[in-house]
């Protein structure tokens, strides 16, 4: 069911989904690799504008893989190459997806798994929005043979929400770190989490809960049940906490597949409250 007021499109013809609960105001575009585009709470925007930024799906991969390749039993593939020497984040945040469903609060999409992935398959995303918090949840499917895959997000906060505040503070505890190598790969070994800047993976085997805190302005825990997450904050203009289902190479290093009986699926949730 889609209802006329939910999906709407700009003057360039793409399509926008817009939910609402509460003073929460969630775009989300199908068209850009159905990602978050705006996230707004109280009329506050919480993430990063921009074609590239808002918050992406990682789907089939999440991170890097090593050089592009990987293997399904005897069989090797080779990805693009699209962040040299490696490919990363997958391919869902560069295709349209289809609405399967768009309500006041609730949406869904879907898109088939095609070429440059090498297995045919099916991705869905669900959005659903209450007045403070926002849960999505993917599922990965295969239609044939079985196949490793990753899936989770990839969400650009605003490291200031512009209001005259104090830049977000990031919280957790991990029980490791990821080490990175210098091609920035995990290279096995698994160490006492270090202090930032990050573009770490960490391991959290309770569940990914992960604090951002804007001081005297909004605090936003983000968690899943998954073990895994990114953190990124490199960049001036915004933080980034990826929770996903395995670390970066993990088609590699740790497969997890995908069979005709046994999809895999993951969720996130991001609690907000306003602290003024």
């Amino acid at each position: 069911m889609t209802t006329d007021d939910t999906v709407t499109t700009d003057p360039k013809g793409a399509r926008r989904v817009r939910l609402s609960a509460g003073d929460a105001e969630l775009t989300v575009l199908p068209d850009n690799g159905c990602r978050i585009g705006s996230l707004r709470v109280g009329g506050t925007e919480l993430l990063r504008q921009g074609a590239s930024f808002g918050s992406f799906p990682m789907v089939p991969w999440c991170g890097r893989v090593a050089l592009g390749m990987f293997r399904n039993g005897a069989e090797r593939h080779q990805l693009p190459i699209n962040h040299p020497p490696h490919a990363i984040h997958g391919t869902g945040r560069d295709t349209a997806w289809r609405i399967a469903q768009a309500e006041a609060d609730t949406a869904s999409f879907t898109y088939d798994l095609a070429e440059p992935w090498p297995y045919p398959g099916r991705v869905t995303q669900v959005f659903e929005l209450t007045p403070d918090a926002l849960t999505l949840s993917m599922g990965v499917e295969t239609v044939g043979d079985s196949f490793p895959a990753q899936a989770g997000w990839h969400p650009w906060f605003l490291r200031n929400l512009g209001r005259g505040g104090s830049d977000v503070r990031i919280d957790f505890s991990a029980d490791w770190q990821e080490e990175r190598g210098e091609d920035h790969l995990p290279t096995g070994r698994r160490i006492d989490p270090l202090p930032g800047p990050w573009d770490d993976c960490f391991g959290m085997p309770d569940g990914v809960d992960v604090t951002l805190t804007w001081p005297g302005e909004l605090e936003l825990k983000i968690t899943s049940r998954s073990e895994w997450v990114v953190v990124y904050d490199m960049q001036p203009e915004a933080v980034c906490v990826e929770p996903q289902s395995g670390p970066p190479n993990g088609l590699n290093t740790l497969p997890r597949l995908v069979t005709p009986i046994d999809p895999l699926e993951i969720s996130t949730t991001w609690h907000w409250r306003t602290l003024d």
